[in-house]
């Protein structure tokens, strides 16, 4: 991505850059690192939690020192001396704010390398660049721990590596507010998690919500076909997909699911050019199309014609 404002040339930051585009092309990890953060701070399993307006402000906080350590966790980078990292050979630290620009920077950053991030979970995008931390880029004044953000000419100077772009979503902040309530209205796991796949028909949804709304860690079980949501939404025509099922999400048109997600998809049954599932046709149902008994998934390690 092109910078926004040229400067004297900064092979370091250069270089720096070059290595994070190398180690993540796409962006893909860093967005995972992210989603990971926010979910463990939400702690939702425990505490119900999906929203950064209900985190304690102490939480809110630790936000920056567990990206840190996530992220260092999945790329390997080398411990810096006074910064976080070390990458390339330079010292770079990392820094983020819920808000754009809210960078605070301590003294030991200044004239190093900074690695900035920020992210909307509604909006499921993040922001990730870099820049060097010139005392021109600084706002006049220190707070009482003598740390300084940029000013307008330090955030134009970012370079940007990934800008408002895509990362896992939450989906329940992207689902009305009566939706989710009504999700939420039950005492019992198993109904939310029920209800959680009804409302979600088609869309992606991560392994962390469904333990959110089911305050338990093993959203497998709350899954499965043996007493979990495959087996309570089969009468009302639901498949659940994870991952080794994505070619029959491809083939329904819908997303395909990753290791990190789940797709429910209401399924009807289909003239020759359905998908076949369990020696029969089906195709994704449409609002019109009456419920039927949903299809058995193959058992892994088989796969149908």
């Amino acid at each position: 991505m092109p910078r926004l404002f040229d400067d004297v040339p900064d092979p370091a930051l250069a270089e720096v850059a070059a290595e994070l585009l190398r180690l993540d092309p796409g962006g893909r990890r860093w967005g995972a690192v992210i989603r990971h953060t926010y979910d463990m701070i939400y702690n939702g399993p425990e505490t119900g939690r999906f929203r950064w307006s209900e985190l304690m402000k102490t939480e809110k906080t630790h936000f920056g020192t567990v990206f840190e350590i996530n992220a260092q966790r999945e790329f390997g980078f080398e411990g810096g001396d006074s910064t976080d990292f070390r990458i390339t050979g330079h010292q770079v630290d990392a820094k983020w704010s819920q808000i754009e620009g809210g960078w605070m920077l301590p003294p030991e950053v200044f004239d190093e390398l900074a690695l900035v991030a920020t992210a909307s979970d509604p909006d499921a995008q993040f922001s990730l660049g870099l820049v060097r931390v010139k005392a021109k880029y600084r706002r006049e004044g220190l707070n009482r721990d003598k740390k300084s953000s940029l000013n307008r000419l330090g955030n134009f100077a970012i370079r940007w590596l990934w800008k408002e772009h895509p990362m896992p979503a939450s989906i329940l902040l992207q689902l009305p507010d009566e939706t989710v309530a009504d999700i939420f209205d039950s005492k019992f796991g198993t109904q939310r998690v029920n209800r959680l796949f009804r409302a979600t028909e088609g869309k992606l949804v991560h392994r962390n919500t469904v333990r959110t709304v089911a305050k338990q860690l093993d959203d497998q079980k709350r899954v499965r076909t043996n007493g979990g949501a495959r087996s309570a939404l089969k009468p009302e025509g639901y498949i659940i997909l994870s991952s080794y099922y994505a070619h029959l999400a491809e083939e329904l048109g819908v997303p395909a699911p990753d290791d990190m997600h789940y797709i429910s998809v209401r399924v009807t049954p289909a003239a020759a050019s359905g998908v076949m599932i369990d020696g029969q046709r089906w195709r994704r149902a449409r609002a019109s199309d009456p419920a039927c008994v949903a299809p058995t998934l193959p058992a892994r390690g088989t796969r149908e014609a």
